[in-house]
């Protein structure tokens, strides 16, 4: 749902009604996340509040029915309208990753994060894959609303889905063993303390050591190069290859899924060797994070380099970097992208909110830059400018990560319960039965 107004709106220009600028087009697509960002934060006590399951159902289900009705606010309501819906798509869309981490603290142990955590986040190559594989499909059968028809069709049957088995926690699941319930409870018994088994609105959030916390920056610092650097990647090297090297990779439904297939392909990879090596005594979680993190950062920057210098008869070879280059990003999956749970199991759902907010205006700041530095497209030395900034900013990320980064339980991951205005009469009491 997330990428199909960007695959739709080529079919759309086709009729005269919808044959918009190129600026009104970008404020379409930029509408998305100007709302995904807003709700970033947010999510994550909310989802500790209420429960992961239904802060995810609340944004799926809403987002799902308003890209149902997609066509019909475009026809009344023209780009407007349709700008406005995006935007409060995003809204319910940046639920989702705070709940989701939410949901994966709560449900998996900590020996499994790695290759569960990237089983889940995986699903977003694979939708973007059947997105752009189908398109040209569902177009044919019923033209460009049938983008919107299918892919909101798909979000309510899921919906529905979750709603009948899905769990924000394994005591809230009837569909799970005593048994199974108690080896995941065991296994995260280690991360406990007794203000764990307080409800989540008696525990106060430590907001400040979120950001006096040098592991939480560096967190910050390595999604934020990642995000950067990634969104890079898929917005500009289109450009870049059309206008400097003859090769229309957004024309080709096949050439535009090839990296997301690679990065859903490799990711597989990444969790099974992240695992393997978790079983060796002698490598620690720390060097097993840091050591994929470090793949899915510095191995992109290196090749977005080599990139940049593919001459223009070599079109191909520039097709075999790119892909390269945003699946090998994927190793980041099983590296800072499960960090968060690393470091504080209780507010992984808000720190994922903090980091992601963040990381999506960074990432909002890789096509400014482009529009600032590229003042003729056609120029192969400007754009070498971007991809050495973005190379740059890989490397400055990472290397906080690599020097500040943790992945022990941090010391506020247990706070001191709420503090109730009739406390001092209950110690009152208790001093009084004590004596």
């Amino acid at each position: 749902m997330r990428v199909n107004l960007s695959v739709a709106v080529v079919a759309m220009a086709e009729f005269p009604e919808y044959d918009w600028s190129e600026r009104i087009k970008s404020l379409l697509l930029s509408s998305f996340f100007w709302g995904y960002v807003l709700t970033q934060v947010p999510a994550g006590p909310l989802a500790r509040r209420f429960g992961g399951k239904v802060t995810i159902l609340t944004g799926l289900s809403i987002c799902s029915v308003l890209t149902i009705l997609t066509p019909l606010c475009a026809r009344l309501g023209g780009w407007q309208l349709l700008c406005a819906v995006r935007l409060v798509e995003g809204i319910c869309q940046g639920l989702l990753f705070p709940s989701t981490h939410t949901v994966i603290s709560a449900w998996v142990p900590p020996k499994e994060r790695a290759s569960l955590g990237n089983f889940t986040y995986a699903g977003n190559q694979f939708g973007t894959i059947i997105m752009l594989a189908t398109s040209g499909l569902l177009v044919s059968i019923g033209d460009w609303p049938c983008i919107f028809y299918a892919s909101g069709a798909v979000g309510c049957i899921w919906s529905v889905v979750y709603f009948l088995w899905g769990a924000s926690s394994p005591a809230d699941s009837k569909n799970i063993s005593a048994e199974e319930r108690e080896l995941i409870e065991l296994g995260q018994a280690s991360e406990r303390s007794a203000h764990a088994e307080l409800p989540s609105h008696q525990q106060t959030t430590p907001w400040l050591s979120f950001f006096r916390s040098p592991a939480v920056l560096a967190l910050v610092a390595v999604q934020s190069a990642y995000a950067y650097g990634f969104w890079t990647l898929l917005t500009q090297i289109p450009s870049y290859m059309k206008n400097i090297l003859g090769k229309d990779i957004k024309a080709n439904a096949v050439l535009s899924a090839l990296p997301y297939t690679a990065m859903l392909v490799l990711s597989f990879l990444f969790a099974w060797l992240s695992k393997l090596m978790q079983r060796k005594d002698s490598i620690s979680l720390s060097f097993n994070r840091k050591f994929f993190n470090s793949i899915g950062t510095w191995g992109p920057m290196c090749l977005l380099i080599a990139l940049g210098y593919v001459p223009r008869h070599m079109d191909s070879l520039a097709v075999v970097l790119l892909t390269l280059t945003v699946g090998i990003s994927s190793a980041s999956h099983v590296g800072f992208l499960i960090n968060h749970i690393d470091l504080s199991p209780n507010f992984a759902g808000i720190l994922m909110g903090i980091c992601n907010a963040i990381a999506n205006l960074m990432s909002l700041a890789a096509p400014l830059l482009v529009g600032i530095v590229v003042t003729d497209k056609y120029d192969a030395n400007q754009w070498r400018i971007v991809f050495f900034v973005a190379a740059g900013i890989y490397l400055a990320g990472n290397g906080l990560f690599l020097i500040f980064g943790r992945t022990s339980v941090q010391p506020w991951n247990d706070p001191p319960a709420k503090q109730h205005s009739n406390s001092a009469s209950e110690l009152e009491a208790q001093d009084g039965n004590e004596k």
